[in-house]
């Protein structure tokens, strides 16, 4: 499915990058930053090229480091106490598209706003909105496939085969959690989840609302829009590019470009005159 383009709205590419998952990083952070600062958040950088966004409270923490230690190029945690370990963690590695990273930083935004209850709700299985099988819901309502690769792992895969989400069950390490792939949850996509184009993890207490948000904007049929010539922005070999074309001209926009190209009347007083009986004057001899 191609969106149509919107004729008031200048398209930030000249391809649309179908299915989205295929699609990679934009190469700018300001829109995943974005929710968050419109509520005030102070933003700092280091000397390294770093960036960072705190809550007031200091409870919730944003790193956009692209000259981390790893590929996670960004880590969101938040905590209960901000002098203590962090509550949960999510880490969107360098290559995942940005539109998925902007979901859950809006959805952090409004969670925000609604307090420590929101946005540190624990997952609870057969909880209303805090059900962990909440967060796959929008993935199984496009066609992807549930199933369980090995024990105590549940999968859900792409039709194409070439994207997956999957939740471990039983106890993890916290630490490892926060740090490493072995996270409660991990999206992904590429040939396999062991060599993966683009992840993200999620630790066991990410809220619900949280992972739902990045799994419905992953789930979402429409294309992304991305710059051909960029090829970091989309997996070259699998994505299937389409050139965005210009909208339909209007029968106004039509009569407009008529107009414009119509030569430009001279005034009548502008036009050079001369009866049929007198010939025009020949230029003098060159001095």
């Amino acid at each position: 499915m191609t969106p149509k383009p919107d004729p008031h709205h200048e398209i930030d590419g000249d391809v649309y990058v179908s299915p989205r998952h295929l699609a990679s990083t934009t190469g700018i952070d300001d829109p995943a930053f974005a929710p968050l600062l419109e509520l005030g958040w102070s933003i700092e950088h280091d000397d390294h090229g770093n960036a960072y966004t705190n809550a007031p409270d200091r409870k919730v923490r944003v790193g956009y480091l692209p000259e981390g230690e790893d590929d996670g190029l960004w880590r969101i945690n938040a905590y209960r106490d901000p002098f203590g370990p962090p509550t949960w963690g999510a880490c969107f590695n360098d290559r995942t598209p940005t539109e998925f990273v902007t979901a859950f930083t809006t959805a952090l935004a409004t969670a925000y706003e609604h307090g420590p209850d929101a946005y540190l709700a624990r997952p609870v299985a057969g909880i209303d909105e805090h059900d962990p099988f909440l967060a796959i819901v929008p993935l199984l309502k496009q066609g992807w496939e549930i199933d369980r690769p090995r024990w105590g792992v549940f999968a859900i895969q792409a039709p194409d085969g070439l994207a997956g989400m999957e939740f471990t069950t039983g106890d993890l390490d916290p630490e490892a959690e926060l740090s490493t792939r072995d996270a409660r949850w991990q999206l992904w996509a590429g040939k396999s989840i062991d060599r993966p184009v683009w992840y993200a993890t999620a630790s066991t207490d990410t809220p619900v609302a949280l992972l739902t948000a990045v799994t419905e904007c992953v789930a979402d049929p429409a294309p992304l829009p991305r710059w051909l010539q960029d090829t970091y922005s989309y997996i070259k070999g699998m994505a299937q590019p389409t050139p965005i074309l210009p909208p339909t001209p209007t029968p106004l926009d039509v009569r407009r470009a008529v107009a414009s190209r119509r030569p430009v009347a001279l005034p009548a007083a502008s036009v050079p005159r001369w009866s049929t009986t007198s010939r025009p004057a020949l230029p003098g001899p060159r001095r």
